[in-house]
């Protein structure tokens, strides 16, 4: 019976999330259309700029040294569409982590209840990290790539523990280490290049900084809400 209980549930987490994912990653690619994309496409064009002129200084070398370029989608529909499929994959994933944490918690859900999931996960997955590793149009210098994924990494299983504590804990005591926690990376300090600059003019940067954490909130608040939308319509 419990393995019955077990599977009925775990179908029901894939269905919630599969269906939540979809509608989200959709909507997100749509967003991303209209406010992140044009931001990056300005922005590539001065990251050309730039390795164009590097190229040209370091011409000499260039019968001595070939490198090939890591294939991509071209612009336009094509890239569309592979940033839809990305982000349909992304969204269904997480859905899955919403769904999983409604289900854990075993209280009665609806769309008003994923709303709280899903800014949940704005906090941990984009707000936190972007706190120490703000989004990056291309041609931003950047600290290794290793680091950076290590810190995010420390900085969401931190900040999900952190806020898990602060919200359910029944203790004060237990509440004051969720809220320590949530400090923790950003004292230990998200790793920085050693120079700081970017092909893109400032002002470009900043715009991606504001239109990416827009995309991010509509992204969160759909997803969670369309996750406990589900959850309880599949029950």
């Amino acid at each position: 019976m419990a393995g019955m209980f077990n599977l009925a549930a775990f179908k029901r987490i894939v269905s919630a999330a599969a269906m939540a994912g979809v509608l989200a990653g959709l909507l997100f690619t749509v967003v991303q259309q209209i406010q992140v994309s044009r931001i990056i496409l300005n922005a590539e064009v001065y990251e050309d700029a730039a390795a164009a002129q590097s190229a040209h200084v370091h011409s000499s070398a260039e019968n001595e040294h070939h490198e090939h370029e890591a294939w991509q989608p071209t612009n336009g529909v094509e890239r569309t569409l592979f940033t839809a499929l990305a982000n349909i994959s992304l969204a269904v994933g997480f859905g899955l982590l919403l769904g999983s944490g409604i289900c854990l918690r075993g209280e009665a859900s609806d769309w008003r209840a994923g709303l709280l999931w899903g800014l949940a996960g704005y906090v941990v997955f984009f707000v936190a990290p972007s706190l120490g590793l703000p989004p990056e149009v291309p041609g931003t210098e950047a600290a290794p790539l290793a680091d950076r994924q290590l810190w995010w990494l420390i900085t969401v299983v931190m900040t999900a523990t952190g806020l898990s504590l602060l919200i359910f804990a029944r203790t004060w005591q237990v509440k004051i280490l969720g809220a320590a926690l949530l400090g923790v990376p950003h004292l230990i300090g998200a790793p920085q290049p050693q120079v700081h600059a970017s092909a893109a003019p400032i002002e470009l940067a900043h715009a991606f900084i504001y239109a990416t954490a827009i995309a991010n909130t509509v992204f969160w608040l759909t997803l969670g809400s369309l996750t406990g939308f589900f959850y309880k319509k599949f029950a």
